[in-house]
């Protein structure tokens, strides 16, 4: 891997975590082939599993508080327009903390990538429900099962604003490549949910292999067939799961809209 750091990854063996790492340093390889410089990559993590890939890839690098990965990302395009911020989020670092930031930086339409490894439980800090988690989900804080409904985090950023709308799952990596470059490619807040079984705790594996299929969107500006295809999937566990590109359209970016009515 052409930007792993010295530090020994600490993820638990055959996590999908490796995949998404591996995932992005392959991108990034390719399109630095293209033109592109690393060195105007920033990537921002947050708190959580997911955010551990910060110590091993060897770029630009920020460590956001819990749930405030996004809201320092927009600070940085902001202040450096001409860097490429990616930003690594978990569901519940994301979905439950981080929300509020989440659906403004869509409703900005904020130039910056967010990944989102969802494997709908805070993992790190042993097994409590997220925004994703299932009804009924048993964790450490909801021993005889939750009894919230989860919600659909796609559903939520496509009202909210945002213009390139993506799901992958890990299970299908050169799937989940694709999908990563066309986000980072995208100008304007892109936002990819990658289905990241956490194999320790609540492991999707299975029925994420038996249930996702890949679809190509024949009108990707349309957000009526947009949500009709996010609509599929309702987070439980009896139907299909689409994965692909739902939305993307064309829209000025935040930045470009603060610096042509502010006065620098």
């Amino acid at each position: 891997m052409k930007y792993k750091t010295y530090c020994k990854p600490t993820w638990c063996p055959a996590c999908p975590d490796f995949l998404i790492w591996k995932c992005f340093d392959d991108v990034l390889s390719q399109l630095e082939n293209e033109g592109f410089s690393s060195k105007n990559f920033v990537v921002v993590a947050g708190i959580g599993c997911h955010g551990k890939i910060f110590d091993y890839l060897n770029l630009n690098s920020f460590y956001g508080l819990h749930g405030r990965a996004i809201a320092t990302a927009q600070g940085i395009k902001l202040a450096n327009p001409k860097l490429n911020v990616v930003c690594f989020v978990g569901d519940g670092d994301t979905y439950n903390e981080g929300i509020e930031h989440l659906i403004f930086a869509a409703k900005r339409n904020a130039d910056i990538k967010v990944f989102v490894h969802d494997n709908r439980t805070f993992a790190l800090t042993i097994c409590q429900y997220t925004g994703t988690s299932p009804k009924g989900f048993k964790g450490s804080s909801t021993p005889e099962g939750s009894i919230d409904e989860p919600f659909n985090p796609l559903e939520i950023v496509l009202s909210a604003g945002a213009t390139f709308i993506a799901r992958a799952f890990t299970g299908h990596f050169d799937h989940m490549k694709k999908v990563m470059k066309e986000a980072i490619l995208h100008k304007g807040f892109a936002f990819v949910e990658i289905l990241q079984p956490c194999i320790t705790f609540f492991d999707m594996t299975p029925i994420y292999k038996e249930r996702t299929y890949m679809f190509e969107s024949e009108n990707v500006e349309s957000k009526e067939k947009a949500l009709e295809k996010i609509k599929e999937w309702d987070y439980k566990n009896g139907n299909k799961i689409p994965i692909g590109i739902f939305y993307k359209t064309k829209k000025s970016t935040f930045e470009e809209e603060f610096f042509k009515s502010s006065q620098f």
